[in-house]
């Protein structure tokens, strides 16, 4: 049998499952977020508060992971929600590509988990850079279909088009470390620090100046 498509479906002529759709993506984004801090154990027979910090202290790989962990699903909440804002239409491609997305971010505790445990191997950090690599790149093709179907609102495709190519940004950085973690796995987290270097917004700023 052939798959049944989804029509295109304007966003005023069907808000109730608009915003289910929505409200089931910030769901997923909840979950994967609270699951972070089940990495992080607490300290079992500790008599004295030294002994409770050290136990506490001694999870700094897990720490590590669930902070920055943390920021990565919530900085990708807050693209993802802008996004939907202005999407005024959908399709079942759109759904589907979403689906595809939200098992990427559900995945970031596994992962997590994986880099605070074994952060000092190679297999952990490519792991890790490859789930978010994966989870930025389709992100972009989300945004790249909806623009390209017309799924968005009229004259914001410049704005929308500046997240995308952040995103994309994340992406090279997280690939980046892939190689650089299978020659030294401990050199390899720094270079995410480049996020912070996001070079796409500082040529859109400078576009929008002129």
């Amino acid at each position: 049998m052939a798959e049944r498509r989804i029509p295109l479906r304007r966003r005023e002529d069907n808000e109730i499952e608009f915003s289910r759709i929505v409200a089931f993506s910030d769901g997923v984004f909840a979950i994967a977020i609270t699951l972070l801090v089940l990495q992080i154990e607490v300290p079992q027979g500790a008599t004295s508060s030294s002994e409770l910090w050290h136990a506490i202290l001694r999870q700094d790989g897990d720490l590590y992971a669930f902070a920055i962990s943390f920021a990565v699903i919530g900085r990708f909440w807050v693209v993802h929600h802008r996004f939907f804002t202005e999407v005024r239409g959908f399709d079942g491609r759109l759904l589907t590509i979403n689906l595809v997305f939200l098992f990427w971010m559900v995945s970031i505790p596994f992962s997590s988990q994986v880099l605070g445990e074994y952060g000092g191997e190679a297999s952990a950090v490519i792991i890790y850079a490859a789930n978010l690599a994966l989870a930025t790149l389709t992100s972009a093709l989300l945004t790249t279909y909806a623009l390209r179907a017309g799924l968005t609102t009229e004259g914001r495709s410049k704005e929308i088009r500046t997240n995308r190519n952040g995103g994309l940004w994340a992406c090279a950085v997280f690939l980046a470390t892939i190689p650089v973690a299978a020659i030294n796995p401990h050199i390899a987290p720094l270079i995410w620090l480049a996020l912070f270097f996001d070079p796409t917004q500082r040529i859109a700023r400078g576009a929008g100046d002129r």
